[in-house]
């Protein structure tokens, strides 16, 4: 007999897929990122190019940010979406450039064993603009290396233990770069992170410093020598015054560059004589 009804009354019933559900990212609010475990308070929602992002602060002060991907976030053991909310709840007045907490004013931590190594002083200068007052609050010193051919040597020199790691930020580190060959085997205690971007210059936003995208650079030209020339820029030096004129605070900076450097900080600060 037809079923007038399109279905087969016998049929096993289908279940219907369970929903994630979405909740509004308010201040405050306490979730987990389900693919890290890293867990937090909402601190604050950012734009990026790849999406929305949400930073999380933990008990320890330390902030991370991430991607508000469909079901990427736990509350409770429970997967959700986090969505912004309809009205902006009201923006915690005391931050820091990189979007943390702003502690009370004190002096400068003593300086830890443990320290962050960059490729450059222009690196080492953005790290500073964004990241000064929490590398301040906890005694890291972050150290140009004048160059990634150098970092043997500075490591050697340096001596990684377990009371005094050592983090190395590298630009271009993607598979089959000489970067990613130079930090090859760098040993234990040492954590490299780094961002996809051929100069730190490029790990700022685009919008930061007024042009709609970072121009492509023929290889065997020097990368901020073909960027000012197609830009209009004058000399590397008027450049670099021009990105760093565009940095105010983390929103400047593209997500890569930022986790690598919180990452960064969250081990050189987790070393075994820091407490």
């Amino acid at each position: 007999m037809d079923d007038r009804y399109g279905r087969d009354v016998l049929a096993r019933p289908q279940r219907a897929k369970a929903r994630v559900p979405e909740v509004a990212a308010d201040p405050d609010l306490v979730v987990e990122d389900a693919a890290s475990g890293f867990c937090g308070a909402i601190v604050g929602l950012e734009k990026s190019y790849s999406g929305d992002l949400v930073r999380l602060e933990d008990r320890h002060g330390r902030s991370r940010v991430f991607l508000m991907h469909p079901a990427a976030f736990l509350i409770d053991g429970e997967p959700v979406t986090l969505v912004r909310p309809r009205t902006r709840g009201p923006r915690p007045a005391a931050r820091t450039a990189s979007g943390s907490r702003a502690a009370p004013v004190t002096r400068a931590r003593t300086a830890r064993a443990s320290r962050i190594f960059v490729e450059g002083v222009h690196d080492a200068t953005l790290v500073e603009r964004v990241w000064g007052d929490d590398l301040r609050a906890e005694g890291v010193v972050v150290e140009s290396l004048d160059g990634l051919d150098n970092l043997d040597e500075a490591l050697a020199d340096f001596g990684p233990a377990a009371h005094r790691r050592a983090g190395v930020l590298v630009d271009h580190l993607v598979a089959g770069s000489k970067e990613a060959r130079l930090t090859t085997g760098v040993g234990p205690h040492v954590l490299v992170c780094g961002h996809p971007f051929v100069d730190v210059w490029e790990a700022v936003k685009p919008a930061s410093v007024g042009i709609d995208a970072w121009p492509r650079v023929p290889m065997g030209t020097d990368w901020k020598t073909g960027v000012c020339a197609r830009l209009g820029w004058g000399e590397p030096r008027d450049g670099w015054r021009r990105v760093l004129a565009g940095v105010s605070d983390f929103r400047d900076l593209e997500v890569d560059l930022l986790r690598s450097v919180e990452e960064l900080l969250d081990f050189v600060t987790a070393a075994a004589d820091d407490d």
